[in-house]
């Protein structure tokens, strides 16, 4: 099993919801969304997974990739969360 999905598995039972890992969002919870990401080279793509979501919108992402995700997510309102669920920075309702 892949760093990725252990991460989403986690972060489901966290938030009482189901990983769906075949397409779309990964989580999906009454309150916000989850993507999970674990390469730098996929953040971009979780990014606009997540970006037209209505709900507080996440990236969830392995701690050598925080830094990363958090300089992709600049000025997008997009919140991340390291993988346990920590929020490291608050969704906002900013647009892209």
């Amino acid at each position: 099993m892949s760093k990725h999905d252990d991460i989403a598995k986690e972060l489901a039972k966290k938030f009482h919801t189901t990983y769906k890992s075949k397409k779309g969002i990964d989580l999906v919870t009454p309150k916000r969304v989850i993507e999970v990401e674990t390469k730098k080279g996929d953040i971009y793509q979780g990014i606009k997974q997540i970006e037209k979501s209505s709900k507080p919108r996440y990236l969830a992402t392995n701690e050598i990739n925080i830094n990363n995700a958090l300089e992709a997510t600049k000025n997008t309102g997009i919140g991340i969360m390291d993988e346990k669920g920590r929020i490291i920075k608050k969704a906002s309702r900013k647009k892209l």
